[in-house]
């Protein structure tokens, strides 16, 4: 509770600052609770249901038989018995759905290998090693990489980088350095790699015309899966081009597409500048006997949500769940979540969303529920969306804080701040406390509409219930106060919580308030922020600084900008080059040459500085 004071005696010096001047419930009610899974032990669910899965050929039943059981010659030999008939989706479905599950999904990959009639593509061994690059399974990550060597596939940039990424994080700079020098190495033994950056260049360079045709015909390429897969990679920023390629090697006499490569040109396609060429591909490869894989699906839709792209996302669901590789709960619940956030939820998308997720059998997920009820509230449908929690209740899901807390928001965006208080009232009295997220939204929704005054008091009435702020709640805070040009009590306010709450501020704070500050010429207070930012170990922010001192500040000023910028040694010689060239280009020669006086012998000696000045 002394924390909780402290902060609150802050909030009232900061305040002491301001300055004085269709019926929707038919839609869903045919969900029902899901059936309860059997209480056994799922290995014994697993014999259980073998003789179901014996003559299934379906990807869900080679999912189910590896889920349920450890790798072992034993599950090799039912797998064996019930004879799958494998393909590239296939594969690719089971590894996705396995992809928490490295090891397993490693077992599963080059046992599917092993098998006659199934020959894995480059595309699949990428996909895979994506899946293994993590701590726990670098025995199964070396092994793959050297059976995709073995197997003259090609580890494509794309997927090294994304892998360099996930070590470096992780600090496995062995690992990483080891991944660089095989790939460095690939690339200088790859002879094709060459061939491959003519072709590219060839087709970038020239419109598509009989002669750019004869030069392609006469580079005399006998082409292969993995070649067109890395030529479309070095072609997905050119998507017109690439389906043009794409269509004239598929009337080469020596080359046909199949389902690799129709994935491969999907995923090219799949943007906003190219959208009727991937509905048309698409059509295509089905008509053709191709499926889209899982991976490809999750790749262009993550890209038409990015875009804001609902229609195609709703409608590329519609199709995968038509399929069967369909798409998990949790992509449902996704798409769901990126329709509600659009400015305007389109409710028909969201109900698509979810009748399809239905038609298929299974039942909505308490995320389901959530992401409709999000949209509902979003567009003030405030009945609608008591008449789906009602039906989330009778499907056995209670509302709790995500629930309360979307009612809240939605509350906030039509103006009915009273009743979003109250939300959090009849929570209490159910014994559903709000939590964080619950108060920041409600706190937020007032700054938004310019009752700073009565935020500031839901904040001290959530301290006075012990809830600790975090740093997304001080953002909120800072933003209302600066909303309403109280840059002082911003500054007053962000050091009281940081100093009494122990908050560590996000950057973007940092930077926002800085930048306010500067704006109101508080070049010191701008500079306590510089500080705390070093000390709280986030990188220096310069530019806001520089600009400003070069045109308003002294050299003192300067100085101690500089000796901000580092906790303990000198900072750079580029930071030094980078103020006393803004002091050139003001035109301010003399406090340039001032500045330098004062700067250490080994930067006044430094050759770019003497070039500068000379």
């Amino acid at each position: 509770m002394s924390r909780a004071r402290a902060v609150l005696a802050s909030i009232r010096l900061a305040n002491s600052l301001r300055p004085t001047t269709r019926a929707l419930l038919t839609e869903v009610s045919r969900s029902s609770p899901s059936p309860s899974l059997p209480s056994a032990h799922p290995r014994a669910f697993l014999f259980n249901l073998y003789e179901r899965f014996r003559f299934s050929t379906k990807p869900d039943s080679i999912l189910d038989l590896v889920a349920a059981n450890q790798w072992s010659a034993e599950l090799e030999n039912q797998l064996g018995d019930i004879n799958p008939v494998l393909n590239h989706e296939t594969v690719v479905y089971v590894l996705k759905k396995l992809d928490r599950d490295p090891v397993k999904a490693s077992s599963f990959f080059h046992w599917a290998s092993g098998r006659d009639g199934f020959d894995p593509s480059s595309s699949l061994y990428s996909m895979l090693l994506r899946i293994l690059g993590k701590k726990e399974s670098m025995k199964q990550f070396w092994f793959s990489l050297k059976k995709m060597k073995e197997q003259g596939f090609y580890l494509d940039e794309e997927t090294y980088v994304t892998i360099l990424g996930v070590f470096k994080k992780e600090k496995m700079a062995s690992n990483a350095m080891a991944l660089t020098h095989f790939y460095k190495r690939m690339i200088e033994e790859n002879g094709r790699d060459n061939v491959v950056k003519k072709l590219v260049e060839l087709v970038l360079g020239n419109a598509w015309s009989s002669e750019a045709v004869k030069a392609l015909a006469d580079m005399n390429i006998a082409f292969s899966d993995t070649m067109v897969i890395r030529i479309l990679k070095e072609l997905r920023n050119y998507p017109a081009k690439a389906r043009t390629f794409f269509d004239w090697v598929g009337r080469c006499p020596d080359y046909k597409h199949n389902t690799v490569t129709y994935n491969a040109i999907a995923r090219v396609l799949g943007r906003e500048d190219s959208i009727v060429e991937f509905w048309s591909v698409v059509e295509e490869m089905k008509s053709l006997g191709h499926e889209m894989d899982l991976d490809t699906y999750i790749k262009v839709s993550r890209q038409f949500q990015k875009s804001k792209m609902m229609h195609d996302a709703v409608k590329l669901y519609e199709f995968m769940m038509d399929g069967p590789y369909r798409p998990s709960v949790q992509d449902c619940s996704t798409l769901l979540r990126s329709i509600s956030a659009t400015e305007k939820p389109d409710l028909d998308l969201v109900f698509r969303v979810a009748r399809k997720y239905e038609s298929t059998g299974n039942c909505l997920s308490k995320a389901a529920y959530d992401g409709i009820h999000r949209s509902l509230t979003s567009v003030g449908a405030f009945d609608e969306a008591e008449k789906i929690v009602q039906v989330m209740r009778n499907a056995g899901y209670e509302p709790d804080n995500i629930t309360h807390s979307q009612l809240v928001f939605g509350l906030c965006k039509a103006k009915r701040l009273d009743e979003a208080c109250e939300v959090l009232d009849k929570m209490e009295e159910h014994g559903c406390v709000p939590d964080i997220k619950t108060w920041t939204i409600l706190i937020q929704g007032h700054c938004a509409a310019n009752e700073v005054e009565k935020a500031l008091l839901l904040f001290a009435k959530m301290m006075e219930r012990e809830i600790d702020a975090d740093a997304d709640l001080l953002d909120v805070l800072i933003n209302g106060f600066i909303s309403q040009n109280r840059i002082d009590g911003a500054y007053q306010l962000f050091f009281e919580l940081v100093n009494k709450a122990h908050i560590r501020p996000w950057q973007a704070t940092f930077k926002n308030l800085i930048d306010k500050l500067l704006g109101v010429r508080k070049l010191d207070e701008a500079m306590e922020l510089l500080r705390l930012m070093k000390k709280q170990n986030y990188p220096a922010y310069p530019e806001p600084f520089v600009r400003y001192i070069s045109r308003f500040g002294t050299v003192h000023d300067a100085s101690q900008f500089l000796k901000a910028l580092s906790v303990k040694d000198y900072p750079s010689v580029s930071a030094y080059v980078y103020v006393l060239e803004s002091f050139f280009k003001e035109g301010r020669q003399s406090e340039a040459k001032d500045l330098l006086y004062k700067c250490p012998h080994h930067i006044r000696q430094h050759p770019v500085v003497s070039v500068l000045f000379n």
